[in-house]
């Protein structure tokens, strides 16, 4: 058969490859499929979720199921726009993704909104909308994004393309059937037909047969978000819409071995090498996953207590700096609103108090920001409703961990006493949504960001292209980290830190590596001995590097990045004041360094988000210039407060 060869990217690109498998199977050794023929439940069992108002009532708060009806209503009137050939190449002819974002993704928002609405209510008003927005979804080419078949811009519909939206629409899909089936029966049994027909085409076949074709599904090489996310929505609407019991069983059987293909390329610690903000689409889609698997067993199927499951899932509160921000190494945001009622439900399930307690204290805080029916992952919003009656009382506060060390990821977090929290890490640079950032640091006081790590831009086709490191955001010149003769530091495997280690104890936190085999061969280096520490008796931040080159340096520099106001008028000294009036110094020697300043660009397509990211304020790099460029040296920065 022609092998189609898919450009999936939220991996690393243009790299070589790319990490460790560990061959564990968690999944597959626990449960073989005549094992899961016999745990699984019938379709007609499957019913996880109220289908009548009665039920819904008792298991979920008045307000929500008037906040669900009054935002269906705004839809009573959708059109349901078609997704027209030109929106559809508007990707592979200027690399935009938003306009055909703008029309696909309000269908399926509305859609939800409107079978929810139906089965709460129960009185005919929302069918004829929830039809028209059925045929009109079904009517679509292709159920995912043109960005995820790159090449052609179309859709070839003889061989459809499982990807992260495509699996979304098709768990859409089962749960109107799930919640309105009966209804739409009414006026017609073929749309119900269609249903199927449409799903087991463009998900049941491709996911049973061509799996082999994606690199999400890969058996050689860790995989990312991608795979939870997508097996989340295959388990779903398998169990909504597959009949036939076998193959029903199969399905899931083969999606509890793909989902194994994730879990056995996490390293010890459960590390998540795409940051924070991908996390609740990586370690929590696999939360959503095995919450499916336990609904549709009675429970027979769970690897909660696995040792993996249970540090993949502490890894989100390690990472949690403060409020809404969260470490955010690569592609991640540095804010990311944690999900209290699902961070609750996964703390219960792993029998994790400290999960738990920021659940409860994250649905304090942000109490309606995951009951936005808007937005993908449905089943866990439905469960999240469920979970509104059993959290009760939020809390006001949560033991944050004072330390963790990731040693599979190389990533270092530590706060002390007086609220200062560093972040940093070593890797290499082929980590998933990679960015050229090894020995990169973070640094906050208080839940406010003092030196930062940027983040990414907007998604658009050059961010997954060749020209990826042309992006300012994804190279380590626009990191918190030195340039050596004018050139940053190389994407790929072979690109990373060397000896890293971390020595944590009651007074510091220190992570020390070598960070020269992640420069070019160019710059001439031989060693670059970075150590990065939080002093917690003196509260203070010390970077001491320590390098010897081939030959005298053409140019030496250090940056900075900062969101901050900085004052450069002192020699020696980096004054930083942020907007709630914190002061701290980055103090260094001015016999060797002079200082300047400049603001990469926010205009054009990659850039716009950082017009909005850090609450408006620009992205600001301090440049140290070396003013000695000897061969050999070592020299440090120190900052605190002032």
């Amino acid at each position: 058969m022609k092998k189609y060869f898919i450009f999936i990217f939220c991996f690393s690109f243009l790299v070589e490859a790319i990490g460790q498998i560990t061959p564990r199977n968690i999944l597959a050794k626990k449960y073989s499929l005549a094992e899961v023929k016999q745990v699984l439940k019938d379709q007609d069992q499957y019913r996880p979720y109220p289908t009548t108002p009665d039920v819904w009532r008792a298991a979920v708060p008045d307000s929500m199921l008037r906040n669900i009806i009054q935002t269906a209503e705004k839809y009573l009137n959708s059109e349901f726009p078609s997704v027209t050939a030109t929106v559809s190449l508007d990707f592979v002819r200027s690399g935009d993704r938003e306009r055909h974002r703008g029309v696909a993704y309000p269908k399926r928002d509305a859609l939800f909104a409107l079978t929810l609405a139906e089965s709460i209510e129960n009185k005919g008003r929302f069918t004829e909308a929830i039809l028209n927005g059925v045929w009109s979804i079904c009517e679509e080419s292709y159920w995912g994004v043109p960005a995820h078949i790159r090449g052609t811009g179309l859709p070839d519909v003889e061989h459809p393309v499982v990807d992260l939206v495509s699996a979304e629409t098709a768990a859409l899909m089962g749960l109107v059937d799930y919640f309105v089936g009966d209804k739409l029966d009414e006026i017609n049994p073929l749309i119900r037909k269609r249903i199927y027909h449409e799903t087991n085409q463009r998900i049941f076949i491709p996911m049973l047969n061509y799996t082999d074709e994606y690199s999400w599904m890969s058996k050689t090489r860790p995989v990312n978000n991608w795979n939870p996310w997508i097996i989340s929505n295959w388990i779903s609407m398998t169990l909504t819409l597959e009949k036939n019991q076998t193959r029903r069983a199969e399905m899931i059987h083969e999606a509890m071995l793909g989902l194994d293909l994730y879990l056995n390329g996490l390293g010890e610690d459960g590390g998540c090498d795409e940051g924070p903000g991908y996390w609740f689409a990586a370690g929590g889609s696999v939360y959503d996953c095995l919450e499916l698997l336990g609904s549709a067993t009675n429970g027979k199927v769970q690897i909660y207590d696995h040792p993996l499951v249970q540090k993949m899932g502490a890894y989100i509160y390690k990472v949690h700096i403060d409020g809404d921000y969260f470490v955010n190494f690569a592609d991640a945001d540095p804010t990311r609103v944690p999900e209290g009622l699902f961070l609750y439900r996964f703390g219960k399930a792993l029998s994790d108090d400290k999960m738990i307690a920021m659940g409860k204290w994250a649905f304090g805080k942000y109490p309606n920001e995951e009951l936005d029916l808007a937005g993908h992952r449905r089943p866990r919003r439905l469960e999240n409703m469920l979970t509104l009656n059993k959290i009760g009382e939020p809390i006001d506060s949560y033991g944050k961990v004072p330390d963790a060390w990731f040693e599979d990821i190389e990533v270092m977090t530590a706060r002390d006493n007086t609220g200062l929290f560093l972040a940093t890490h070593g890797g290499h640079n082929a980590e998933s949504h990679n960015h050229n950032d090894v020995g990169d640091f973070l640094l906050y006081s208080n839940g406010e960001p003092i030196i930062i790590d940027a983040g990414r831009g907007n998604y658009t086709a050059r961010t997954f292209s060749p020209q990826r490191y042309e992006l300012w955001f994804t190279q380590s010149n626009y990191h918190n980290l030195p340039i050596i003769n004018g050139r940053g530091q190389s994407p790929g495997r072979s690109y990373g830190a060397t000896d890293a280690k971390s020595i944590i104890n009651d007074q510091s936190a220190q992570l020390s590596m070598n960070i020269a085999a992640a420069y070019p061969t160019e710059t001439g280096l031989i060693n670059w001995k970075r150590s990065v520490a939080l002093n917690r008796n003196s509260h203070k931040v010390e970077i001491n590097d320590a390098y010897t080159l081939k030959a005298k340096p053409e140019s030496l520099q250090q940056a900075f990045i900062t969101i901050a106001d900085v004052d450069l008028g002192t020699a020696g000294e980096i004054r930083i004041t942020t907007p709630k009036s914190q002061k701290f110094v980055i103090r260094y020697d001015a016999r060797k360094w002079s200082a300047a300043s400049d603001f990469p660009s926010n205009e054009g397509m990659e850039y716009s988000s950082f017009k909005t990211k850090w609450d408006g304020r620009r992205v600001q790099r301090i440049l140290l210039t070396n003013k000695e460029l000897k061969q050999k040296d070592n020299y440090n920065f120190l900052i605190e407060k002032r």
